[in-house]
């Protein structure tokens, strides 16, 4: 495994369409098993093949309605994803990786169900709420060549950002 560079705003990389993994092969693995150690180390909660630079429709989301486990353990591989149900709606505060020290005001569903292939290229499907669904929605924007500032209704100051992050929510 080997650590991967973050892309961030202003690489084109970021801008750009996906395409569906079709060889589920050693080196899908490769990328999967970087993109882990890459996501755990930069202590984030989802992250997409296009931020480290690859256009293939891979994401990996922390299930974070899981937190009994490890970090390792809540990740959730998701080859060719797509949405296929939504419910509810949620506002709330929404960063990136690939734009760091942003942070905005987005409304994503309150629960998202995904169906998606694994490492070995089989069909399953997953669900998540709260920031498990906002971080699906995210990351499948991603692959798409979307950024969550583009769906912002607004960009925080720092202002608001020091007040968040003293629990004045």
């Amino acid at each position: 495994m080997a650590m991967r560079k973050i892309r961030t705003e202003g690489d084109s990389i970021l801008l750009k369409k996906c395409r569906p993994v079709t060889d589920f092969n050693r080196r899908l693995h490769t990328l999967l098993d970087d993109m882990r150690e890459t996501l755990i180390d930069a202590d984030g909660v989802g992250l997409a093949a296009p931020q480290v630079g690859i256009l293939r429709r891979v994401v990996l989301v922390m299930d974070t309605n899981k937190e009994d486990l490890s970090p390792s353990e809540q990740i959730i591989e998701l080859i060719n994803p797509e949405i296929i149900a939504t419910d509810g709606e949620q506002e709330g505060q929404e960063g990136c990786l690939s734009v760091p020290g942003v942070y905005g005001i987005v409304k994503r569903p309150e629960r998202v169900r995904v169906r998606a292939q694994d490492r070995f290229g089989n069909y399953f499907e997953a669900e998540g709420t709260g920031l498990t669904a906002r971080c699906f929605c995210h990351e499948i924007d991603h692959l798409d060549g979307h950024l969550f500032t583009e769906r912002a209704e607004r960009i925080l100051s720092d202002e608001e950002l020091e007040e968040l992050s003293e629990g004045g929510e």
